[in-house]
């Protein structure tokens, strides 16, 4: 399906309008950025610490702020009109996706920037971090699509907060608990692990194993948000 950039780019200026009049999800960029000067406040500047941080940001920013953007449209019944439009389904998706993309990658840059990470390879980093967003997004856009309102979009949410943020804690209990070693799988564990890789001495495989887990995860995911968009719209 073509999609066409100057529809998309109106869409993305027309959420950045909003978005900026609305306090109560645009206060969300902040956080991560509070959360991680706290961390370096107090002395904590460890992988784990730093992992943490991304993946609250990935999920109470990223996820978070595109369910309630999808929810919003749905809540002021905005979503259907804008199908009404010349503009196609996957203008409109990604139109309404690029703003989450450019926030979320502004702020996790700034929260970098404050640890003062140096990852391995550099380029593999950049890689899992990108995707991570797109994978965020997806969520989002998922728990959006299934919420009437913003405050169900809120609620929708906090099982994804709760799940990716506590899983690579949850790994470290694979030893009483081999039931969690499924967790090492979450995207959110696999970042942890690519964090940690160390600028000596590391090899190709280090990096690509969770590199290819998280892609995967990725294109599921944004398969599953893409087919889900088009059939909810229908529905309504």
């Amino acid at each position: 399906m073509s999609i066409s950039l100057k529809r998309a780019r109106a869409i993305f200026v027309k959420d950045y309008k909003e978005f900026s009049r609305n306090y109560a999800i645009s206060i969300m960029l902040i956080f991560p950025i509070l959360l991680a000067f706290l961390y370096r406040g107090q002395g904590i500047s460890s992988i784990g610490a730093f992992g943490f941080v991304l993946n609250f940001s990935f999920a109470f920013l990223t996820s978070f702020v595109q369910a309630c953007l999808i929810a919003e449209e749905k809540e002021r019944n905005t979503l259907r009109s804008l199908m009404m439009t010349p503009a196609t389904s996957m203008d409109v998706f990604f139109g309404k996706s690029a703003l989450v993309f450019v926030m979320s990658a502004v702020v996790l840059a700034i929260v970098t920037y404050i640890f003062g990470y140096e990852p391995a390879c550099i380029w593999a980093f950049v890689a899992a971090i990108i995707l991570s967003i797109i994978l965020y997004t997806a969520v989002g856009t998922i728990c959006g699509l299934f919420s009437k309102t913003l405050l169900e979009a809120s609620l929708s949410v906090f099982p994804v907060l709760i799940v990716f943020t506590a899983a690579p804690f949850g790994v470290l209990l694979v030893k009483d608990f081999p039931i969690f070693k499924v967790l090492e799988y979450v995207p959110s564990s696999q970042l942890v692990y690519l964090l940690g890789t160390r600028n000596i001495g590391f090899t190709t495989g280090d990096l690509l194993k969770p590199f290819l887990i998280t892609l995967a995860w990725t294109v599921v995911l944004t398969i599953v948000s893409v087919v889900l968009y088009q059939r909810r719209l229908k529905d309504e």
